[in-house]
């Protein structure tokens, strides 16, 4: 049975105005009585509700936190890294896992909304501007252009997508392609194939769907290296870069001899378990304490720029080029 304020008051022996008080650290109350009453609470396992408190005009001090595929590596390792600034910064975090699809992006914005969360950070991008517009409560995007009046944090894709395709000519390579994801030419993530293309303008740019499965994936990276018999590929993230060694290896095909990878992200699972390959890397660590630092200015009312928050990257080397 869930305790209530009532049972609190009455194991401490005080009125259940008085249980509010502590709770909301309200009035004059003496050591005493603010001991008997947190005892109580803990006996009883008694949680504050911070919705109804909220309700009251304070902070309910939570953080709605929304991305595409929360199982995706780099999306768990970011999705951490916010969770733990936010904790240390006084926050909790409601994590929605919208899965490319439109109508749960809907329905999480909705609920955020509905429980007046303080703010949220959301790296996923399904729905129009005037569905984010009518967001109450202040957003921060990551690498997503959501509207021009939400602040957008990204790492320098472009900058990233022209040191892999320079690293990759200063390798030898001469029949260099890029395979991309659902990449997003209206949003950041988009630049990263302008920045390939500014160096290689006539070099393929293929896509293979981020929504594919890994078996359609594997197969549809088999067909581009039998028939287009690359020497070099950048990909547009780590694990398509993964598959892409495991199929040439399947192939036959010599990796770096015969072909070069490069993909992008760096994430701290990329850095441990495959060091063999070769990835720009986004500071994650960089990217989830600017977010949230600009999230909690916005939520104390400060006016911030929408635009210039792109963050290095650098070129971890591997053993792939």
């Amino acid at each position: 049975m869930v305790a209530k304020l009532t049972d609190v008051a009455k194991i401490a022996g005080v009125s259940p105005t008085t249980v509010s008080r502590v709770i909301n650290k309200k009035g004059y109350l003496s050591e005493k009585t603010i001991t008997k009453v947190t005892e109580a609470m803990r006996e009883l396992g008694y949680k504050p509700n911070n919705l109804a408190r909220s309700l009251q005009g304070k902070s309910a001090k939570l953080i709605g936190l929304i991305f595409p595929n929360i199982s995706h590596i780099f999306y768990a390792e970011l999705i951490d890294k916010l969770e733990h600034e936010l904790f240390n910064r006084g926050y909790k975090t409601i994590i929605c896992n919208s899965e490319h699809n439109s109508n749960k992006e809907k329905e999480y914005l909705e609920m955020l909304e509905a429980n007046q969360v303080d703010g949220i950070i959301s790296g996923s991008h399904n729905l129009g501007i005037s569905d984010y517009d009518r967001v109450t409560a202040p957003i921060i995007s990551f690498d997503r252009n959501l509207s021009p009046s939400i602040p957008v944090v990204s790492s320098d894709n472009y900058a990233g997508g022209t040191l892999a395709a320079e690293t990759l000519v200063k390798s030898g390579a001469k029949k260099i392609i890029m395979i991309t994801g659902n990449d997003n030419s209206n949003s950041p993530t988009g630049l990263r194939h302008a920045g390939f293309a500014s160096i290689l303008p006539t070099a393929p740019i293929i896509n293979v769907s981020s929504d594919f499965s890994p078996i359609r994936k594997e197969m549809e990276i088999k067909n581009i290296l039998k028939n287009r018999k690359p020497d070099a590929i950048f990909a547009s993230d780590d694990l398509t870069a993964i598959l892409i060694m495991k199929v040439a290896q399947e192939l036959g095909v010599n990796i770096p001899e015969e072909l070069k990878v490069i993909g992008y992200d760096g994430t701290y699972f990329v850095e441990n378990y495959y060091p063999q390959l070769a990835t720009i890397q986004q500071p994650l660590k960089d990217i989830a304490c600017l977010l949230v630092d600009l999230l909690l200015r916005k939520i104390e009312g400060e006016e911030i720029p929408t635009t210039g928050y792109f963050l290095p990257v650098h070129l971890s080397s591997g053993k792939s080029i």
